[in-house]
């Protein structure tokens, strides 16, 4: 009982009865996820720290000492938290998700961006079913809700010529915090659940209902059984789709028309060189274009 109230549980004592509870954590709880998460393997699949520097470097090491895979490492905070081309991720909150997925996958290197996608539009369906609302995914991997980042998504690979050995999936969601403590100019181009829905959400349930969702989501990546549903949701979810971007891939600066993916997950933009035949884009880093006035169709979709 110590150890749970320690972890954020409030008991009411009934007399002849026993204990009722009351209240149950507003962070992340190993005891609670474990009692919410199916199956027996709950422990052996589940690291969680108080505080790390990074789950997604916690993870690969862990699958350099032979850890058993699938399995999920979790933080209440980290230190040392990252996003793409290395940038940092603030993520010293105990009331966001932190969490890296570990797979030996063994499929061929380039599928590598048909996960990341799939992943991304299966974390935005799972928080419409979870809490009603409609995010938005940002090529290839910002969840956002209306403009503001709500999320975002970081894999990476141990790969040879043939096969990805091992990757690591790592997940940042802004659930509880309050972004108005945030520093600038944090505060102004995020936001969380919390904010967006005008209250406070159970992070565990939430956290429960996400690793569900992304091991059903591996394991249809593995089966190739996700091909239609991923087309089908990325046009969904789809931030970017008809709208002006630019796009930063090295050095060069490209600029048209979002026209969504191909089949290998790759962005397609058309710019006024060359309309008909759209540029497709395997990575780089992509912003709207604020210059025009958004259609009423517009606003309502982002």
């Amino acid at each position: 009982m110590k150890t749970l109230r320690r972890d954020g549980f409030v008991f009411d004592a009934v007399r002849n009865r026993g204990y009722r509870i009351r209240a149950t954590p507003e962070r992340l709880s190993l005891p609670y996820l474990q009692c919410l998460l199916p199956g027996p393997a709950t422990e052996d699949r589940l690291v969680f720290f108080n505080r790390t520097e990074s789950t997604n470097r916690d993870a690969e090491r862990l699958l350099g000492e032979g850890r058993n895979t699938p399995f999920i490492v979790l933080s209440r905070r980290q230190t040392k938290g990252r996003g793409r081309l290395g940038r940092a991720w603030h993520s010293s909150d105990e009331g966001n998700l932190y969490a890296s997925f570990a797979f030996r996958p063994k499929v061929p290197p380039e599928r590598m961006q048909r996960f990341t996608l799939w992943t991304g539009v299966s974390i935005c369906r799972c928080i419409e079913e979870e809490t009603g609302l409609s995010p938005r995914i940002k090529w290839p991997n910002d969840i956002l809700c209306g403009t503001l980042k709500i999320g975002g998504i970081l894999t990476e690979a141990r790969v040879n010529a043939d096969q990805i050995l091992e990757m690591v999936l790592g997940i940042g969601l802004n659930i509880n915090s309050a972004p108005s403590l945030w520093a600038s100019p944090l505060c102004t181009e995020a936001t969380s659940l919390r904010e967006a829905l005008q209250g406070k959400q159970d992070i565990n349930r939430l956290t429960c209902a996400i690793i569900t969702s992304l091991f059903d989501a591996y394991d249809a990546f593995m089966n190739d059984g996700y091909r239609t549903a991923l087309n089908s949701l990325w046009e969904k979810y789809d931030l970017l789709r008809g709208r002006n971007v630019t796009a930063q891939q090295g050095k060069e600066t490209i600029s048209g028309r979002a026209l969504g993916i191909d089949e290998e997950g790759r962005l397609l933009i058309a710019t006024k060189e060359a309309a008909a035949n759209p540029v497709r884009l395997n990575a780089g880093d992509v912003t709207l274009n604020r210059s025009r006035e958004l259609s009423p169709s517009d606003r309502e979709t982002i």
